[in-house]
């Protein structure tokens, strides 16, 4: 089994995909970004990932990704790990903005698996290699094939682990035999990257959850994570029932990143739910139904 170093606690249990805020002129709103993160950790969050795909990262440019880094990592990097969502499908490109954010200080990089490409596996380890080799940064592999369209798979991983600064994983796969494998015959840390999924995941011996839902009830998900690592999980089970409506809510009606500013803005935690063309506010109809699911979970809002 390779060796890693003790980097993964740095990187934290309960990480935020946090969301970028835009103004109503529709740049980006760095002082809310830095509002937003102080809330978060000071909600339970050891851990923020910034610009990834909550972050709506594929319609920001360069300057606006590092300046988000940079809004977080003043507000909160002596608080929590800043991970850089700096993955791309474009090797070249994703070696230039890890760099970029390596020179910031960030604490760790997630790449996602190149999308719309379709490299073989050959071609994805190589991707995720040139890029962890770029920089000193500790590096979280994004595994969705639901966007990128292709899995990274056990056997892949398994060779990246051997990489001194591959160690983690974001799963959005929900394979558990295959992540159970990997888990066995490397020293990665297992995040789960599907809100719903976090009590399966860490019973499996996931260390933490990569959320979106956690924007709008961060307490509820760092109690439950805490009641799994306390072996209560008479608790565990009756937070994540709790939970259930409000992942739904959050998760399943409209895209992550459009639900998550549409409830925080009914929170009174963001001025206003803009989003980036091609993503739009929900309609009424989708609305009405993330109110059903939000009130369920007892959260009604005016």
């Amino acid at each position: 089994m390779p060796h890693k170093s003790a980097t993964i606690p740095a990187l934290g249990t309960l990480l935020t995909a946090m969301v970028t805020p835009f103004t109503k002129d529709g740049t980006v709103d760095y002082r809310q970004a830095a509002e937003l993160a102080t809330k978060l950790v000071d909600d339970g969050c050891d851990g923020l990932v910034v610009t990834g795909t909550t972050g709506e990262t594929s319609t920001l440019s360069d300057e606006e990704n590092l300046g988000m880094f940079r809004a977080v990592m003043e507000a909160v990097g002596d608080r929590a790990a800043i991970i850089a969502g700096t993955g791309t499908n474009d090797t070249a490109h994703s070696v230039h903005l890890s760099q970029q954010a390596a020179a910031l200080g960030v604490d760790g990089l997630l790449l996602v698996t190149p999308y719309y490409n379709k490299p073989s596996q050959a071609g994805v380890r190589a991707h995720f290699e040139t890029v962890a080799s770029s920089t000193d940064v500790p590096v979280m592999l994004y595994d969705i094939p639901g966007r990128s369209s292709i899995p990274i798979e056990p056997e892949t991983m398994i060779r990246l682990a051997q990489h001194p600064n591959i160690v983690a994983v974001k799963d959005a796969k929900a394979d558990f035999m295959a992540a159970s494998r990997v888990m066995a015959e490397t020293d990665l840390d297992f995040y789960s990257g599907d809100d719903g999924l976090i009590l399966p995941w860490m019973a499996l011996g996931a260390v933490g959850l990569v959320g979106v839902t956690t924007h709008v009830a961060t307490r509820r998900f760092r109690d439950l994570i805490d009641a799994v690592n306390a072996n209560d999980m008479e608790t565990a089970r009756k937070i994540n029932f709790e939970l259930l409506p409000v992942v739904r809510a959050t998760m399943t009606r409209v895209q992550g990143a459009v639900a998550a500013k549409q409830i925080l803005k009914w929170q009174g935690v963001l001025p206003n739910s803009i989003v980036r063309l091609p993503l739009v506010e929900p309609d009424e109809a989708e609305i009405e139904t993330i109110r059903e699911d939000l009130a369920e979970a007892g959260l009604v809002f005016s």
